[in-house]
Formats: structure tokens, C-alpha cells, sequence
């Protein structure tokens, strides 16, 4: 079967040639509202938002003064870094410089045509003050709140899991504590150290550009990388996030904060069950989880020289089975919040700043999954 070229020529000449006007209009009288789909599904996030931040009023009138120069609203700027986790933006300044043109951006924030992009170091001048009053960490316990309204969540299974996150300092900051040598790099920039055969760890060695970042590895047989520790509670019914903490890699750090999140966010007032992996089977993680009520649905660690924690009681049942099977659903927020949060390398120094964008993304995650849980309703 051939084309017909003569008939495809004839109607394509029916059209007329379009021009490429250069000038622009003087004057456009138009909002953002007008610009975004009703059925963009940033609506929805951007309603949820709104409602949760409604309720920190209190919270943002106890971090500013009665009186003095106006500031960036802290709504604002909670809701740029929900942008920046949801959109995949990589840095504050790379997120003003689209605020400029981005007409979706300015919707979210409420803003209008003309009204002029804030400067990156408004981030940095404010990420104290939601630092101390614990912003982030309100507006993530508000929007779970939310959920729990909806119906969203389960009441009585959970999961808890932690993995590391690259801290940003290299190996090069790595130093003994005591070392007080004044001599200048022979490249300020990139200085050259050789620290092979030099055995370093935490007790001897700290990193100067970000002393709260400790040397830890994966596992065996992987590289050591400075690195914190985050720490998720999801629920199992949808995988909504409870809480995410952020801590010191000191090896310890998966178990003593399994146990506060479940102290902070499911007193022990009924029976319900905590899934995780082989490393939350030890005696004392097992015993702390029994004194909570709590019942630990961990998988067994059996090896030639230790015995599992978990007996057939607890394997036995067959819920032990399913927190097993669902318990995997947490690596989607790990995972979420490593590469479109890009959090899989923090670009943030000490661990107050680190906890905060740990709320943020844990806020954005739920926040897309609350939106498409109740589309689909």
C-alpha cells in the first residue's frame, strides 16, 4: 500500500503559514490560578498543605517578633521545600532562580505575577529558627494527623528500618582530634592528604567540616563513607511515613531509635506489631519492644553461633508472615527520598539542619501518597 504524496501535499498546503511575532504584549492581566490545570495533581498536595500548615499558626507566631521588619512567610518557605523535594530541585538557589518563571512554583506559594523572588539566603538566615521550634517536625506530625482522619493509616501494624545517608564532607576532613598542625595545603581548594596505612575511626578521628558526620559502611566489604543515620516508622496499611529521624552513625543507632519513635508516636496503650529486619533480632531490642506491648514481627537472624530472639510463638502466627511480606515497603521511602528527594548525599552540615530536611521529605512523601490514596477513593 503506497502514500499518496500529491493528496498528503494539498492538504497540508490548506494551512496557513503561522508568523513569529517578536513583539510581546504590553500589558496581561492574568493569575497563576488561571495557569494550572484543575486536574494537576499538585492541587490536592497543595490543599493538604495548607490545611496542616493552618494548624502551626501558634507554632510560627512563637518564632518571630511582635514588631521589627517583615520576614519571608514561614509558610512559604516550608512549602518551597516541599517543592524541592517533590520536583527534584538540588539547591535553594537553583530553586529561586526558577521561582522566577516558574508559574507553577508561584501558584503553590501563593504568589502573584509581579511579586519578586526571594534570595537563597533566606533559607539560611531561617533554618535556625524552624530548627529550635521544631517547624518541620509539627508539620509533619499535623499531616499525619490528617491522615489518620481519613482513615489512611492502620492502628495496630508498623515497621521500622534505618539505612545511612552520605554526609557532605570528604575523607580529607577526617583528622585525629588532637591534630593542631598549622602547616597551610599545598592546595587550599583540594589539598593532598595520605592518610593509607593510618588506622582511623570515630574514637580518634572527627571530620572538620561537619563533626557530627561519623565513618560507617553498609556492610561488609563495602567503603567507609562519612555518614548519618536516618530512621523511618511507616505504618503497613498504606506505607505512610510516622516519623523520620535523623542520628549518628555509631552502630547503635537503628535499635535506640526504633524504640523513641515508638515511645513518641504509639504509646503502648494497646498491642501492636513492629516488622524490621535481621539487624532489630537482639535480646535487648526484643525485651524493650515486649515491655511496650509491642509485638516484634523481626526476622530471624539464625547463624552456626546465635540463636534467633523470635521463637515459634511469635513466627508461629500467621501475622508474623504478613508484617515479613510488608515490611519490604519501607525501602519505597528510602528509596523515594534518596533520589527524588535527593537525600542520598545530604547537602546540609550538622544534625539539626539534616533532621529538618528529614521532616520535609518525610512531609512530601506522605503528602503525594495522601493525594493519590484519596483520588483513587
Amino acid at each position: 500500500m503506497g502514500i499518496d504524496i500529491g493528496r498528503m501535499e494539498l492538504t497540508l498546503r490548506r494551512t496557513m503559514r503561522g508568523e513569529d511575532k517578536k513583539q510581546s504584549s504590553m500589558l496581561v492581566l492574568m493569575s497563576p490560578e488561571t495557569r494550572v490545570l484543575q486536574a494537576h495533581p499538585l492541587r490536592a498536595i497543595k490543599k493538604l498543605a495548607d490545611a496542616a500548615l493552618a494548624k502551626l499558626s501558634p507554632v510560627f507566631d512563637a518564632m518571630y517578633a511582635e514588631g521589627g521588619r517583615p520576614s519571608i512567610p514561614p509558610e512559604r518557605l516550608l512549602k518551597s521545600m516541599l517543592l524541592m523535594a517533590l520536583y527534584s530541585v538540588r539547591s535553594e538557589r537553583q530553586f529561586c532562580e526558577q521561582l522566577d518563571y516558574n508559574l507553577l512554583f508561584r501558584w503553590f506559594l501563593d504568589m502573584d505575577m509581579v511579586e519578586e523572588s526571594f534570595v537563597p539566603t533566606v533559607f539560611s538566615h531561617n533554618r535556625d529558627r524552624l530548627i529550635v521550634h521544631d517547624a518541620a517536625g509539627e508539620f509533619l506530625r499535623a499531616i499525619v494527623e490528617e491522615a489518620r482522619k481519613a482513615r489512611l493509616m492502620s492502628a495496630d501494624h508498623f515497621t521500622v528500618d534505618g539505612t545511612l545517608i552520605e554526609a557532605w564532607a570528604s575523607l580529607k576532613s577526617f583528622k585525629k582530634k588532637d591534630d593542631d598542625d598549622k602547616t597551610p595545603p599545598d592546595d587550599p581548594g583540594n589539598p593532598t592528604v595520605d592518610f593509607h596505612g593510618e588506622k582511623r575511626s570515630n574514637d580518634t578521628h572527627e571530620s572538620t567540616t561537619d563533626p557530627d558526620a561519623k565513618l560507617a559502611r553498609k556492610g561488609k566489604g563495602k567503603e567507609a563513607k562519612l555518614s548519618y543515620s536516618a530512621h523511618a516508622l511507616i505504618e503497613n496499611r498504606n506505607g505512610l511515613v510516622l516519623d523520620l529521624q535523623m542520628d549518628v552513625a555509631d552502630g547503635h543507632a537503628e535499635r535506640r531509635n526504633a524504640l523513641e519513635m515508638l515511645d513518641n508516636n504509639l504509646p503502648g496503650q494497646r498491642r501492636i506489631t513492629v516488622g524490621g529486619d535481621k539487624g532489630y533480632d537482639t535480646s535487648d531490642f526484643v525485651e524493650d519492644c515486649r515491655e511496650r506491648n509491642v509485638t516484634p514481627h523481626v526476622a530471624q537472624n539464625i547463624t552456626k553461633r546465635r540463636r534467633s530472639n523470635i521463637d515459634e510463638r511469635t513466627t508461629g502466627h500467621a501475622g508474623y508472615a504478613i508484617s515479613q511480606r510488608v515490611r519490604k515497603r519501607i525501602e519505597e521511602v528510602f528509596g523515594w527520598i534518596k533520589t527524588v528527594g535527593n537525600f542520598r548525599k545530604t547537602r546540609y552540615i550538622g544534625l539539626g539542619a539534616n533532621q529538618l530536611a528529614a521532616h520535609l521529605l518525610a512531609s512530601a512523601y506522605n503528602l503525594l501518597r495522601i493525594a493519590k490514596l484519596t483520588a483513587a477513593a
